[in-house]
């Protein structure tokens, strides 16, 4: 039961259903949900080690969004997918290279139109590359740090021209894992979500003028 009603909020906190700074009253929350407070209880503690929801004035509510964080969130993974690019070129074996450049055509075949689909195919593409480096905390570490952004929905890749240039750099990061060229693949990662960091903050500013 408490899995489901996880899953339930966490589905209408990622759509905005449940906005930033939305209180979260265990009560309330029940009657929404169908259930007993217990599930919601439990549920609530999962989405606060994700980092969805925090401490608020009267119980729990959506965690809030800001310029701070988003700072915080790429400064680190810019240092982590670097990281894991460089292991990827250093371990990486004829299988993972397979399955990088399965993902990278599935990124090249997606309608570049639909923005989930390009955010999924994009997500698949990156974790090819941090299961190629063959470490399991940093993946661990990786997916933690992407679950914070499922409260900025909306992706940079539908932005003017990113698509197409996320698309090269992407094709440069397959060669240089293919050709074990550690030093490349990790300048290449770290400038890619460089560009994604201030794609970020510049829709992060438009939505503050909004």
């Amino acid at each position: 039961m408490s899995a489901g009603v996880y899953a339930r909020i966490r589905e209408d906190i990622v759509s905005g259903a449940l906005p930033p700074g939305a209180p979260l009253v265990e009560v309330t929350m029940a009657q929404r949900y169908g259930t007993s407070r217990t599930p919601v209880r439990e549920a609530l503690r999962r989405l606060e080690q994700d980092g969805l929801v925090e401490p608020g004035a009267r119980g729990m509510r959506v965690r809030t969004r800001s310029v701070e964080e988003i700072l915080e969130i790429y400064d680190v993974r810019i240092t982590l997918e670097a990281t894991a690019a460089r292991w990827a070129a250093d371990r990486r074996t004829e299988l993972d290279l397979v399955r990088l450049r399965r993902a990278h055509d599935f990124m090249e075949q997606t309608d570049a139109t639909d923005g989930a689909a390009m955010a999924e195919t994009n997500r698949r593409f990156h974790e090819a590359v941090w299961a190629a480096g063959h470490n399991a905390t940093l993946v661990d570490t990786l997916r933690n740090l992407n679950a914070h952004l499922v409260r900025y929905p909306a992706t940079t890749l539908t932005r003017a021209g990113r698509w197409a240039t996320a698309l090269q750099e992407h094709a440069r990061l397959v060669e240089a894992i293919t050709d074990r060229d550690a030093a490349a693949a990790a300048k290449i990662a770290e400038e890619h979500m460089a560009a994604a960091r201030e794609i970020r903050l510049q829709m992060a500013g438009e939505d503050d003028v909004r």
